[in-house]
């Protein structure tokens, strides 16, 4: 491990013997920025996790090296450029620019990111309620290259939650569905407390243990986790469920400053 005053770089040798770095930066502004990528030449397989600030909301890029397809997973639309820059930069076509669902805090980036790169087109659920060129539904697979994404259906948090598996990776993208020892809020978009602890428990950690774990959010700087974490230290998903219940009723958070623009916007693509 390496420290210093403004950068820290952690590397982390994980199970499956890939190597990821995590980068992580405090800037002027006191707000965290993350970034962590790994390459497997062994299959060309290529990840890249990206940062937005402002809703700290995780941005992954995932590709076949081969093939030169990627796809985008919950871009924010004030960052439509970056990754659009991002990616023509790597090489890399974009095919798909896909949501985990229908996002309260912030706008998504795949309307403009279709017209920022030609030949895009944008994914979700189809509980969702959004408008998309492909609508998923539970079992469904998402291919790029040679690589593939299993949307598993993870409700609770909004009715149209998915969580993208790749079991060739060894990793899941999990949305709102599980954070970084907590969850997704269930007080509004359909929320269900008991739905999210079935979600969670018979889609996710039925996982392998050493399955990392992406969520769409982190507030505390940290980055990935793992099934196995989750199981042991979550403070709210491994309590029984009526307990858990009774934590998620008593949450009382605020609502998320940017959801009258949001869920309008998020709806129709992020074009409103």
């Amino acid at each position: 491990m390496i420290i210093n005053k403004s950068r820290m770089i952690i590397k982390v040798a994980m199970r499956s013997g890939k190597l990821a770095n995590a980068v992580v930066s405090l800037g002027r502004s006191s707000q965290l920025r993350c970034m962590s990528s790994t390459m497997d030449r062994n299959n060309n397989f290529f990840f890249r996790q990206l940062f937005d600030t402002e809703s700290s909301t995780y941005t992954y890029l995932l590709g076949d090296t081969k093939t030169c397809e990627a796809v985008l997973i919950d871009p924010v639309i004030e960052h439509a450029e970056r990754d659009a820059t991002l990616i023509k930069e790597l090489g890399f076509k974009l095919i798909y620019a896909m949501n985990t669902h229908m996002h309260a805090d912030h706008i998504t980036g795949t309307g403009r990111l279709k017209s920022l790169l030609p030949g895009t087109k944008s994914v979700i659920g189809k509980a969702s309620g959004a408008q998309a060129d492909i609508h998923l539904q539970d079992g469904e697979t998402v291919h790029f290259g040679s690589h593939q994404l299993l949307a598993a259906s993870t409700p609770g948090h909004t009715n149209g939650c998915f969580t993208y598996i790749c079991h060739q990776q060894c990793m899941a993208f999990t949305g709102d569905a599980v954070l970084i020892r907590g969850c997704g809020r269930t007080d509004f978009q359909e929320g269900s407390s008991e739905t999210l602890y079935k979600s969670v428990h018979e889609r996710i950690f039925t996982l392998p243990d050493h399955f990392a774990l992406y969520p769409a959010h982190d507030y505390k700087g940290q980055t990935a986790t793992t099934v196995g974490e989750e199981k042991r230290y979550n403070p709210r998903l491994t309590k029984p469920l009526e307990e858990f219940v009774k934590i998620m009723d008593n949450l009382n958070l605020p609502y998320p400053k940017k959801i009258d623009q949001a869920i309008p916007a998020n709806k129709v693509c992020g074009l409103y």
